[in-house]
């Protein structure tokens, strides 16, 4: 679990994991060694709401299926990193296959994370890329 004892996740939900993965990303610790996490952010393309609020969404270029989360940093020859989360367990539907095959195509680094470990994990293992390449 992210160091910040005070937040509590409830890692039964996607929503959770997430929530866990941002707090791991934005501790003093982790920031200082890579600060280009702070460009992390959150894709909000699952909110529920009315069907006159949905279609206004829509308007606004809201799509099913896109990434939760982007990292909009160079590494490794990628133009930036798109993670789909999932709680263990989940399942990716079709329009998530969908944005994750395209945005590889045009050279995104793309995963899918099953809990926040998995995301914490690849996070790593990406900013790590070009430092690798160094040696």
């Amino acid at each position: 679990m992210p160091e910040q004892k005070t937040l509590h996740f409830d890692l039964s939900k996607e929503t959770g994991h997430q929530q866990a993965v941002i707090a791991w990303a934005a501790q003093p610790t982790v920031r200082h060694r890579w600060p280009e996490l702070a460009l992390l952010y959150h894709v909000e393309n699952e909110r529920q709401c009315t069907a006159a609020q949905g279609a206004a969404r829509k308007r606004m270029g809201v799509k099913k299926g896109v990434p939760d989360l982007c990292l909009p940093v160079q590494r490794g020859g990628y133009a930036g990193l798109y993670l789909e989360m999932k709680r263990p367990g989940g399942h990716v539907r079709e329009e998530q296959h969908w944005w994750l095959e395209h945005l590889d195509m045009q050279g995104y680094c793309t995963a899918v994370c099953y809990g926040w470990e998995q995301a914490r994990d690849r996070l790593i293992a990406y900013m790590e890329m070009d430092r690798e390449r160094e040696h």
